[in-house]
């Protein structure tokens, strides 16, 4: 038991922790990019106007998305 022990603590010294920055960016700009859209969702009835400006909108979410997912998965 105490040889497992100490392997597993001797693996946990090995692994460099990588940083998680871009996750917080990303997840953080995500968040508040939720929060803007909802309220001028909430403000407006007829928000977006155009089918253009829906397109945008539906793209730049789905780019924060990606992006917080990706770097999700590249931080962990």
């Amino acid at each position: 038991m105490h040889a497992l022990i100490g392997l597993v603590l001797a693996a946990e010294e090995g692994v460099e922790e990588s940083s998680k920055t871009a996750f917080y960016i990303c997840g953080g700009l995500l968040a508040v990019w939720a929060v803007v859209l909802s309220g001028i969702g909430m403000a407006s009835a007829t928000f977006p106007a155009t089918v253009g400006a829906k397109r945008g909108v539906i793209a730049l979410t789905a780019l924060f998305v990606a992006a917080a997912m990706a770097t999700a998965v590249i931080t962990a």
